[in-house]
């Protein structure tokens, strides 16, 4: 039997550190859980042993969860998306808003340009089918629906350091960072974020890398101005 195709095996692999990951910063597998065995994950998932594998040592190498040799897996304290702004006194969430925001250009706007370079057909689909699920909630703040676009954009870079980042960070970045700016509801940002996916989707890596630029300084400009009258 052929050995499994390895970049398949890496997507299986990120996917489950991202299932895992969210459950766990959104406190659905609170600090102690005990995680299900290699092979009962294998099962469950429809995966190999080896990518159940690979995903445990990335949430290991994260801080997410520890393995005790003998005993198993567990899920180890995280800090919870809303305790971020705890960590810049006597500023409030728009101020951190617009810091995240500024963080956020430097990591995604050539993650753009790279995934209009390397993205797949499927990944392609995902990352229309969460745009569809973000403009869809329109009375919705932006988090998660808005999180889960920008993911799939991380995904199809296949840069693992990307990825991380965007899985690890993701629930921190976009609730702490998206605030301070109007719902997805907004027109804007719709059209902002469709220029985004075309440009990715028709593999023009400067058009993807302007679109997500202007998108993300958008934000930016609009969490300023919010911290701004929050001020005033």
């Amino acid at each position: 039997m052929p050995a499994a195709n390895p970049d398949r095996r890496l997507n299986l692999a990120q996917q489950l550190v991202h299932d895992l990951s969210q459950q766990i910063l959104a406190g659905e597998l609170p600090a102690g859980t005990k995680l299900p065995t290699e092979d009962a994950f294998s099962k469950a998932r429809g995966v190999s042993r080896t990518v159940v594998r690979e995903a445990m040592s990335r949430l290991q190498a994260e801080g997410l969860v520890e393995t005790r040799r003998g005993i198993g897996t567990f899920v180890v304290d995280a800090i919870p998306a809303g305790d971020f702004q705890a960590t810049s006194p006597g500023k409030g969430s728009a101020y951190n808003a617009v810091a995240i925001i500024e963080l956020r250009l430097c990591l995604e706007v050539e993650a753009a340009a790279i995934a209009a370079q390397r993205a797949g057909a499927e990944q392609v689909q995902a990352m229309r089918t969460a745009l569809d699920q973000a403009h869809d909630a329109q009375q919705a703040p932006c988090t998660r629906t808005d999180f889960e676009f920008h993911l799939q954009i991380a995904q199809c870079t296949g840069n693992s350091f990307f990825i991380d980042s965007m899985t690890h960070l993701g629930n921190t970045l976009v609730a702490a960072g998206e605030q301070a700016v109007p719902a997805l509801g907004d027109a804007m940002q719709m059209r902002e974020r469709e220029q985004v996916y075309s440009a990715i989707a028709r593999k023009d890596a400067d058009a993807a890398r302007a679109a997500m630029r202007l998108h993300l300084t958008n934000c930016l400009g609009r969490a300023r101005a919010v911290a701004e009258a929050g001020n005033s």
